[in-house]
């Protein structure tokens, strides 16, 4: 409750609503003069934040020493104590986000003319590669390579030091979509391309523009594109994840769907809190690695593992309240049916991105 004087007037300026208390029994505002001082706007920031802590570190300390605990509470409507779990989804999503996106973000590529192995392959690739000196120098003794046969980029982070990357064609068959479209024409309508492979043609002859214009900026908007469609197919998998709870206790009436998908939204806050801890972790095991610390940094990294996978079998077990085994075939179930949503998902906005890149 503020301090701020009570209006005479009986009047609620929100709704108009006739009150005889502090608050209108309609709405809620509080009957207060609406001019308000400099002090009263601080102190009602700082009670907002506090009371915002409280009710967050609350959530947070119960929702990771008790898997499953705050789903159940908010189903029998013990809520006020606890951070509303949609709110609460907003917010640790948002975070998790922003450091994951700080740290996955790429700003350099570095381009090579094939792996190891291919080089060693290949002796014409062995040479280049020994007499590139800059990426410039990559990419023109690559076209050169390629004006005999039909190499591949491979595309790399520099903190990458094995020969995993991004393999993606140089050159297509065409030097314009005009060029690609006249062939087109010239072919018998039964011969040509249907409307799918024209968009994929389209496509590829604007990826081989690109790449000869400038592969790296190329490659870098297209990996970080990528990236930033994950909080979407997180938020699309989240119903769909929440649909698959409900098939498996499809015979447990007393829980509709809403319910199941508050407790789906819960074990996604966890996976967002447990995914910060674990990039915490990644920086201490720098630190460990310098300070010869590595026997605490990798036990430190197995057990959040494996905390993480006994969670959600004891939510589940807490939540639906079954046995043992039924709730491992369930969880196992579970792993397996969300993995195939989410790999669906993945899919289609990793297609959604391509296009429209």
């Amino acid at each position: 409750m503020s301090h701020s004087k009570l209006r005479s007037e009986k009047i609620c300026l929100n709704c108009g609503t006739e009150t005889t208390g502090r608050y209108c029994p309609a709405c809620g505002q509080e009957n207060i003069e609406p001019k308000q001082t400099v002090w009263h706007l601080v102190n009602h920031f700082f009670s907002d934040l506090t009371h915002f802590d409280g009710k967050f570190f609350v959530t947070v300390k119960d929702l990771f020493a008790k898997p499953g605990f705050l789903s159940r509470e908010y189903m029998m409507g013990r809520r006020a104590s606890y951070l509303d779990p949609i709110r609460m989804y907003v917010f640790t999503s948002a975070i998790f986000f922003l450091i994951f996106f700080s740290f996955s973000e790429l700003k350099t590529l570095n381009l090579s003319v094939g792996t190891q192995e291919e080089i060693q392959k290949d002796p014409e690739l062995r040479r280049l590669a020994g007499t590139a000196k800059s990426l410039q120098d990559s990419i023109r003794l690559l076209h050169e390579y390629n004006a005999k046969k039909n190499p591949l980029v491979r595309a790399t982070t520099d903190s990458t030091k094995g020969d995993q990357g991004i393999v993606i064609k140089v050159d297509s068959d065409f030097h314009s979509f005009g060029a690609y479209d006249s062939s087109q024409k010239a072919l018998p309508p039964a011969k040509r391309d249907g409307w799918m492979k024209r968009i994929y043609r389209g496509k590829e002859i604007e990826f081989s523009l690109r790449m000869k214009e400038n592969p790296n900026d190329f490659l870098l908007e297209l990996w970080n594109n990528f990236l930033h469609e994950f909080p979407k197919v997180l938020f699309v998998s989240l119903p769909l994840f929440a649909l698959i709870l409900k098939l498996l206790y499809i015979r447990r009436r007393q829980y509709y769907y809403v319910d199941h998908g508050i407790f789906a939204i819960h074990l996604y806050i966890f996976s967002f809190l447990i995914l910060l801890v674990y990039f915490g972790l990644i920086g201490f095991n720098r630190f460990a690695l310098e300070h010869g610390m590595t026997w605490l940094s990798k036990p430190l990294n197995l057990l959040v593992i494996i905390y993480a996978f006994y969670y959600y079998y004891k939510a589940m077990r807490r939540f639906y309240g079954q046995g043992r085994v039924k709730t491992l075939v369930k969880y196992f179930l579970l792993f397996v049916l969300s993995f195939i949503v989410q790999l669906f998902i993945f899919s289609g906005f990793a297609l959604f991105t391509l296009l429209e890149t």
